[in-house]
């Protein structure tokens, strides 16, 4: 019998819909706590937006980093129905490569729009397998070595492993 293979990763356009999901959800949270916490109106604009960035920072870190520790998930990938695994093995990331990823996802999503004005004013073509300006990787892998896959794909890849070993 030979070994069942990893997983192989979701299509961009599920990824992009769960990070929009983790976004919304994120505001929305945020938005709410500040709304409470700041709801006189003599709270001053830079206070505000300085309690805004902080809770955001919170909210995102404990999504995309423990969220996904305890359930290989963040909000939106649960919704989507996706999972997060580790390269090579397809096992549980651990907490140091969800800090590289979160991490990297702040610095990389915001430089989005100035990756398309650049693009389109030297009329230098996307790549096609890298549409949002990231670095080149290899398909549905990021930078910190982790796959994101459907979750129904990682049941059967465990029950294969599960028949191999029992």
């Amino acid at each position: 019998m030979r070994e069942p293979r990893i997983p192989k990763g979701t299509g961009e356009t599920r990824r992009y819909l769960a990070v929009g999901l983790d976004c919304y959800l994120c505001l929305l949270v945020a938005g709410l706590l500040v709304h409470s916490c700041l709801g006189s109106p003599g709270a001053g604009a830079g206070r505000t937006a300085a309690v805004l960035v902080g809770q955001l920072t919170v909210l995102s870190f404990a999504n995309q980093v423990l969220l996904t520790m305890a359930v290989r998930a963040s909000a939106g990938k649960l919704i989507m129905g996706l999972r997060v695994i580790r390269l090579p093995d397809a096992g549980r990331p651990e907490f140091r490569r969800l800090v590289v990823r979160w991490l990297y996802g702040l610095l990389w999503l915001p430089l989005q729009p100035w990756h398309h004005l650049r693009r389109a004013a030297t009329a230098e073509p996307p790549p096609p397998e890298r549409l949002g300006g990231g670095p080149p990787a290899a398909p549905c892998t990021d930078l910190a070595g982790v796959r994101q896959v459907h979750r129904s794909d990682l049941r059967y890849y465990r029950e294969a492993v599960a028949g191999l070993t029992g």
